[in-house]
Parts: C-alpha cells; sequence; structure tokens
C-alpha cells in the first residue's frame, strides 16, 4: 500500500513538473482534476466504460423498438463529458491551479473543437437511423449556441439544429425541459454523466447523503433508461462535498477533502 501511494505521488509530481508553466503549490483539489483528466484522454479503462455504457443504450433501444407506441421515440442526452470531451479545458485550468471560469469557458466552447466521448456519435447516428429523434438537453447558455452546433456538425451528429439542441432556460434544472420533450415524445432513454442529467430528484443541492439514498432509490433505472458515462473530473459529486458553496478556495476544499477521504491509518 505504502509502496503504491508513494509511486503515485511521484507520477503525479512528474506530470505536474513537467507541464507548463505548472505552479508548484498544485492544491490537492486541482491535483485530483489533472489525474481526472489523465484517467480521460490516455485511460483505455476509460474508454472501455464508455463503450460498455454506449453498447448497453444500443442494446435497450433496440428493445424499445420492438414495442412501439403511439408517441414517437426520443432519446434524450447532454453534451459535456456524456458527448463532448472538454477534459483540455479542465485540464489546462487544473493543472495551473484556477479553478473554473466562466468566461475561459466560454471561450473554449465557442472554438467547437472538442472531441467526441468514446462511442457516442455512432450510438446517436445509430438511433436516427432507426427514426429514433435525439434531443441534447444542456446546461451551457444561449451565447454558447453557435459554437455548440458547430462541434456536434464537425462529427455529422444528428438533429444537431435549434429544435433539438436545448439550452439552459434561466434555471439549471432540466426537468422542465425534459417534460416539453415528453409532451411530444416518449422517452426511451437519458445519457448523462452527472446525476441531475436523469431525474429532479437530484435537483435543488441535494447533500451527499440525500444523493446516495435517491440513487438507490432508482437504482433499477440505471443500465435501463439511465445511461450514465463516467466523469471523474468534476459534477454535482464535488458541489455535494462542498456543500455547493462555490466561494470556497482551493485550500478550503483541500480542508474539506482531507476531513473526508478515508485513508489507511
Amino acid at each position: 500500500m505504502k509502496k503504491t501511494l508513494l509511486l503515485t505521488g511521484l507520477l503525479f509530481a512528474f506530470v505536474a513538473g513537467n507541464a507548463q508553466d505548472a505552479p508548484n503549490n498544485l492544491s490537492i483539489a486541482n491535483g485530483g482534476k489533472v489525474w481526472g483528466s489523465l484517467y480521460q484522454q490516455r485511460a483505455a479503462e476509460y474508454k472501455a466504460l464508455c463503450f460498455q455504457a454506449y453498447n448497453l443504450a444500443k442494446l435497450r433501444l433496440d428493445m424499445a423498438l420492438r414495442h412501439k407506441g403511439k408517441k414517437p421515440l426520443a432519446v434524450v442526452t447532454d453534451i459535456d463529458e456524456t458527448l463532448l470531451d472538454n477534459s483540455p479545458y479542465d485540464a489546462g485550468r487544473a493543472i495551473n491551479n484556477q479553478e473554473f471560469d466562466l468566461k475561459a469557458w466560454k471561450q473554449w466552447t465557442a472554438k467547437g473543437i472538442a472531441d467526441t466521448v468514446p462511442g457516442a456519435p455512432s450510438f446517436f447516428k445509430y438511433a436516427a437511423s432507426k427514426g429514433v429523434v435525439v434531443f441534447y438537453i444542456t446546461n451551457r447558455d444561449e451565447d454558447e449556441r453557435a459554437g455548440t452546433t458547430q462541434n456536434l456538425k464537425l462529427y455529422h451528429l444528428p438533429y444537431a439544429d435549434d429544435k433539438h439542441i436545448i439550452l439552459k432556460q434561466i434555471i439549471s434544472s432540466k426537468e422542465a425541459r425534459r417534460q416539453q420533450v415528453l409532451a411530444k415524445y416518449n422517452i426511451v432513454l437519458l445519457c448523462g454523466d452527472n446525476l441531475p442529467d436523469f431525474d429532479a430528484l437530484y435537483d435543488n443541492k441535494p447533500s451527499e447523503e440525500s444523493r446516495m439514498a435517491t440513487t438507490e432509490k432508482l437504482k433499477k433505472q440505471f443500465g435501463n433508461k439511465y445511461i450514465i458515462i463516467p466523469n471523474p473530473s468534476y459534477g454535482d459529486f464535488e458541489n455535494a462535498i462542498f456543500k455547493f458553496n462555490y466561494k470556497l478556495t482551493s485550500a478550503q476544499k483541500d480542508s474539506v477533502i482531507k476531513s473526508l477521504i478515508k485513508l489507511d491509518k
């Protein structure tokens, strides 16, 4: 165990030390995001998990196609870390010990160059080929529409238009937008990397304990109607850990992490 921790520490020091202009005082929180992005970019295991999720999505979609109802079928997907890979932005901020910045984020999304999550493009193209409508429900803002559309069209993704790209509407909850789709379509699958992508029970800044209890309650939905993609870098899991206090400094976040993580004594 000690040898493993020592090796991990040395590897981290090597990555951080060789990053351009990387600070020497990288926080635990940002160091974790560096490793999360490295995993997302380099680990075959990450790719395998994404393939597993989208292979399962295809199986579930095929089952739904055999039992069509009166309404046309639709799949709803999140965009960031579900369909598009933003790890270059995340890593660039974290390795320089910088917090998320909305202006810098929008500069990134405006480029419309993010790569795709493994398995995602082929699944959504398959769904469209079977007559299933794809809706992109994202919490990107309206001023990100052009870059978002450009990025989806870069990979020839289906339904990449204003009607099917549903951006944030005042509040971050996606429930009203899901209901908007449900009014005309039967949503057979929801794809996401963050639990509020699936159910309103995860809205309104729930505690860690509440998120765990809700996940236990909805456990039969995962792998059936809910297809979750791994995102080790960010999400409401960390917001819950920090009690949705967005003003915490890196040092304060590190203190919270140290107080909560289980360590070998």
